[in-house]
């Protein structure tokens, strides 16, 4: 589970026109920071982990279109079917949380309208949700992660990559 400042620092630099969803919402940390942005966001997730709109439904499966996702999907063997999922049903954009030291093999990112590559600073931890469930606190992480933006008018390989710092925010 990200930090809050993890998406509170995306859409305070980076604009979304339309709805938004978070198809792994978990606790929805990334719906609750698009709402406080101004944006009409939603979260769906496969099982319902504690966020009490979470509508049920099994994310690769959806055909429904809509106009931006933003997510932080599962990073085992089913991350590339995410992005390319969240890629094919975004109407605008998609935004994906991605381990930085997988960028260098996924080269099937290539074919894809990748706009920016948002790197996260300091380092974010991130345990899985079931671990802050338990009761215990995240600690130092040991995973560098950036957002992933793809951005359907986008044309040209991307040469962005750019820094989200989390100064100003009050989730450490």
């Amino acid at each position: 589970m990200e930090p809050c400042w993890c998406s509170e620092r995306l859409f305070d630099v980076e604009p979304f026109d339309g709805a938004i969803l978070d198809p792994c919402c978990g606790w929805g940390r990334i719906v609750i920071a698009a709402r406080a942005h101004g944006h009409q966001a939603d979260g769906a997730d496969i099982v319902n982990r504690g966020f009490p709109e979470t509508l049920i439904e099994n994310f690769l499966s959806r055909e429904r279109p809509t106009p931006n996702i933003v997510v932080n999907p599962p990073f085992g063997r089913m991350v590339r079917r995410f992005v390319e999922q969240a890629v094919r049903i975004s109407q605008r954009k998609a935004a994906l949380i991605f381990p930085v030291a997988r960028l260098n093999a996924a080269t099937w990112l290539e074919e894809l309208p990748l706009a920016r590559v948002w790197l996260m600073t300091p380092r974010p931890s991130m345990p899985p949700g079931s671990y802050i469930a338990a009761g215990n606190k995240p600690t130092g992480g040991r995973v560098d992660f950036c957002w992933l933006v793809f951005d359907h008018l986008h044309r040209e390989p991307s040469n962005n990559m750019l820094w989200l710092r989390r100064d100003r925010c009050l989730d450490v």
